[in-house]
């Protein structure tokens, strides 16, 4: 059996990056990794642009063309990081899924009634209960992981992948906040009908009780029933719209500063959930719902380096809505990077 620090022994970081089909091209192993990383290919219920099922092969693809000298933690690649393969047969009920999502989608926006039409609602009914079937997935392997003391990085796939992820959490730790960057507030109950929505997956996560907290940084695209969701938390909830945030900046206000006033609501242990929409779409351009605006990638590790200051522990993350574009992949992997290394911290 190959320990951990022959490996570490024997892998030159500063070397030409190793097409090997591992994630960075790392020579570690289920068993040799701290965190492992698992790629969700779906995006059953996107209702603007599909491709971000093929976001986590994206990450996949591009990540050995990255340095890996990581000014966070510079050492950070020593604790092992490894990718679980894809599920071929995951990528297969998504794509038959997506297919009876669309017909639902279009309906919807046809303004035809669901309820009251047989076939629709079994169309419904059985993407609503694939979908479960997804989060169980998710729940397992996340769980799974979990038990043997690893991390975990859940990269996606559309918004709705991390919710299993967040569920085997909550078996382990009673209070956690999660850190939300996204365009969208993603509070809707049930959009489009799909119980487990993209646009619904932090409405879904509120529903367990111990996510005391949900800050969203970088929103701007939003509907009037997500604010009144926001209004009713009594502060569980606190979102930071993008206009306000450069408006801040706009009048002088350093963004240090911001971000130390942001990390302020969370509690100890955090989970950062990045939807990378919540960036410029110069850094996204394929992905699923872009909005104009947006947050810079350095400003996002900003943040995440002042979790990190504050004394406050990064517990897990996700990472989703990576588009099917080479560009794309090269973005996500970076940011999956910068999250392994900031939870070792």
């Amino acid at each position: 059996m190959v320990k951990k620090q022959d490996i570490i022994d024997t892998f030159d970081p500063s070397h030409v990056g190793l097409d090997n089909g591992q994630l960075f091209g790392f020579p570690f192993d289920y068993g040799t990794a701290e965190i492992i990383v698992l790629g969700v290919p779906w995006e059953v219920t996107v209702s603007y642009r599909a491709g971000t099922a093929q976001g986590p092969e994206r990450v996949l693809k591009a990540s050995p063309q990255l340095d890996f000298y990581d000014w966070d933690n510079p050492s950070g690649w020593q604790q092992g990081i490894f990718m679980e393969p894809l599920d071929a047969e995951l990528n297969a009920q998504n794509h038959d899924l997506r297919q009876k999502a669309s017909h639902i989608i279009t309906a919807t926006e046809q303004g035809k009634p669901i309820a009251t039409d047989s076939e629709l609602s079994a169309l419904l009914a059985d993407v609503n209960q694939g979908c479960e079937g997804m989060n169980q997935w998710v729940f397992h392997h996340s769980a799974q992981a979990l038990s043997q003391g690893k991390k975990l990085v859940v990269v996606g796939g559309d918004h709705s992948t991390p919710l299993g992820y967040l569920r085997a959490l909550s078996d382990r730790y009673p209070d956690f906040g999660i850190l939300h960057i996204d365009a969208h507030a993603d509070l809707r109950e049930a959009y489009e009908g799909f119980t487990y929505s993209h646009a619904s997956i932090m409405f879904n996560a509120l529903k367990l009780p111990q996510i005391s907290k949900l800050v969203q940084v970088g929103v701007r695209d939003i509907s009037q029933s997500e604010v009144e969701v926001v209004e009713r938390s009594h502060r569980r909830v606190i979102t930071h719209f993008d206009a306000a945030l450069k408006q801040r900046q706009y009048e002088g206000t350093p963004w240090l500063e911001v971000c130390r006033e942001i990390i302020q609501e969370l509690p100890q242990q955090v989970y950062i959930s990045f939807d990378v929409d919540g960036l410029d779409p110069k850094l996204c351009p394929h992905t699923g719902t872009p909005v104009p605006g947006g947050l810079e990638l350095e400003e996002t590790f900003c943040l995440f380096r002042e979790v990190i200051k504050s004394g406050r522990e990064i517990i897990g993350a996700d990472l989703s809505e990576v588009g099917n574009g080479e560009w794309d992949g090269n973005v996500g992997a970076r940011i999956v990077y910068k999250l392994c290394n900031l939870m070792e911290l």
